[in-house]
């Protein structure tokens, strides 16, 4: 039986001017070392003619494949959508701008199979970009450094080399193809490394990401360092704070009824427990305690994600 021994997905939003460019090296590289391999490029919706010319390729590369969103859905949609499709035994992204190198692919396969790691994350050590882009990513790196446990310079790095198994174990959306490196690690794939890869400086066209990917990004490490510690058991988070919080309130209650209580047995100026503010402290606290309790029963109730977060609408397809 025919093995694919690497699949590259290439994600890309109009991109049609890079792309003859950029299979043509692929191809290069992957007939000099004599690769089984499939190319698996996800049009995200793209306005220019890039659908077109990844038609006409297919007619040249026997190896391309090709899926076509009907709307622009994002990176990570993208990339769900291909790692699904993807067979070979090594997984290899990139993007198609012509700023990831192919001639890095061999050494990152052999690092997958040879080194045995999980996952190889892309080092942009020396970066092409505007110092616009540059400072703020650091800046997620390191706080997604400290978040995570996961310790590498470049999150964001497009140029990645995955086992098989790791891939298909990932649910991306969002912005979450950023803590791909995350997630593997927290889905047991533990033995994650990184490799300074050449970067290069954009040829055609212009980016496509803003300065508001930074902060969509980090709400969604957020979100994700949220899920992973508490989705599969929501009322360890709402139902610890719940009872805190009712607790808390119905003691100070307790100790301003016991206070008033005892004021009036030993003959004390006392005022109504009503008119000291404390007391409705105290009733916020067990209102909002029994709300996080009720939030954490409901939470468990809906503790199996819906299917629905994944589902992107495909316009076309080449097989």
């Amino acid at each position: 039986m025919f093995m694919t021994q690497i699949s590259i997905i290439v994600p890309l939003f109009n991109e049609a001017e890079s792309l003859p460019e950029l299979c043509a090296w692929i191809d290069q590289v992957m007939q000099k070392h004599a690769f089984s391999y499939e190319m698996i490029f996800i049009n995200d919706g793209s306005t220019d003619d890039s659908w077109t010319v990844l038609q006409d390729l297919s007619k040249k590369y026997p190896s391309l494949q090709g899926i076509s969103f009907a709307r622009n859905y994002g990176k990570s949609a993208a990339l769900h959508e291909g790692f699904a499709k993807a067979n070979g035994d090594v997984v290899i992204t990139m993007d198609a701008d012509l700023q990831d190198s192919p001639d890095e692919i061999p050494e990152l396969y052999r690092m997958i199979t040879v080194e045995n790691y999980d996952l190889v994350s892309g080092w942009k050590q020396k970066r092409f970009d505007p110092l616009s882009k540059t400072i703020p990513t650091k800046l997620y790196n390191a706080a997604t450094r400290k978040l995570s446990g996961v310790y590498l310079h470049d999150f964001n790095c497009g140029l990645k080399a995955y086992k098989k198994e790791v891939v298909k174990t990932l649910r991306l959306y969002g912005e979450m193809h950023r803590y791909i490196p995350v997630q593997a690690k927290w889905n047991g794939f533990t033995k994650i490394g990184e490799k300074v890869v050449q970067h290069q400086s954009r040829k055609y066209g212009v980016t496509k990401f803003g300065l508001e990917r930074f902060l969509y990004g980090f709400l969604d490490l957020l979100s994700i360092s949220f899920v992973q510690a508490f989705g599969k058991r929501p009322m360890h988070l709402f139902g610890s704070l719940g009872i805190l919080s009712f607790f808390s309130g119905s003691v100070i209650t307790c100790w301003l009824i016991g206070e008033k209580l005892y004021q009036i047995a030993n003959n004390l100026k006392y005022r109504n427990v009503t008119d000291n503010p404390l007391f409705f402290l105290a009733l916020v606290a067990i209102i909002l305690g029994v709300q996080l309790f009720l939030a954490g029963f409901i939470g468990e109730l809906l503790v199996t994600n819906s299917d629905k977060t994944t589902d992107y609408k495909i316009k076309h397809t080449i097989d």
